[in-house]
């Protein structure tokens, strides 16, 4: 007997829940690398169209190859040829999109990291899923959203879904991050730079020439240059202003303490 094909989720955007958006991310993104493209794109696209349109459309036809250009320039921020989930969120209604609430609430990677810092009390570089309910209560209430328990609770398990590559129910900064627009999102910059435990902190201590535990403003503005030239990262002067902004929003009165900047470069770099 043959084996049922899995039939995609249908796109019904006007009634999409948060938790019917994270069914079709997870069947459109079939490698599961954060992104749809390629194939999954298109077949992604072709679902809405069918959805939008009620009969059938073939990607071959140069009315739907305008149509999806004419969406991936509204959706693909970074203009990269793909689709990334907070990307795609914007599809989601209004009163489900709990991720533009996210976004107007934390408009800035700086908003970001100084709502981090309030909510990551010990400074482990981790928010555990109670700890990301009372966030998300808060991000509620600060964008005047009514929700109730069952709302919360939703939201709470979907962020998790969402965010938590490794499945062990709490989000570090980096899996967090992923809620920021793309172009606010300063730690998708520094990716590629795994430094193990050992690398940060020799790196650190040679800024901390005092050996007092922590860096200032310039400082770290020293060590982002030497960091970004030594792994050929091409940063404008107004990024690196805006990546030193936002990791000293993690800072105490301008101190930035070792294990505040190891969050940032060390721990949980696997994004």
């Amino acid at each position: 007997m043959a084996t049922k094909t899995k039939q995609p989720p249908k796109l019904q955007l006007a009634e999409l829940t948060a938790a019917q958006f994270i069914d079709i991310w997870k069947h459109y993104d079939a490698d599961g690398n954060g992104y749809i493209e390629g194939k999954e794109l298109e077949s992604f696209f072709q679902e809405l169209e069918v959805s939008r349109q009620g009969a059938g459309v073939d990607p071959a036809n140069v009315m739907f190859k305008e149509k999806m250009n004419e969406f991936m320039a509204n959706f693909d921020k970074n203009g990269d040829g793909r689709i990334e989930m907070s990307e795609l969120a914007q599809i989601l209604p209004t009163e489900e999109n709990f991720l533009l609430c996210f976004r107007q609430y934390v408009g800035s990677s700086s908003a970001f990291m100084t709502a981090w810092r309030l909510y990551d009390n010990d400074r482990s570089g981790f928010i555990e899923s109670d700890e990301l309910k009372g966030f998300l209560s808060d991000l509620l209430k600060k964008a005047n959203r009514k929700y109730d328990d069952k709302m919360l609770n939703e939201y709470t398990a979907t962020i998790l879904k969402m965010f938590d590559l490794n499945g062990d129910g709490k989000l570090g900064l980096s899996e967090m991050a992923r809620l920021l627009p793309v172009q606010e999102n300063f730690l998708l910059k520094f990716q590629d730079i795994k430094l193990t435990t050992k690398e940060f902190n020799s790196l650190f201590t040679i800024y901390d020439k005092d050996g007092n535990g922590y860096i200032d403003e310039q400082e770290l503005d020293a060590l982002l240059k030497d960091l970004c030239d030594k792994n050929k990262m091409k940063v404008d002067p107004v990024g690196l202003v805006g990546y030193k902004s936002s990791i000293m929003a993690l800072s105490d009165v301008g101190k930035l303490y070792r294990t505040e900047l190891e969050i940032v470069l060390c721990k949980d770099s696997t994004l």
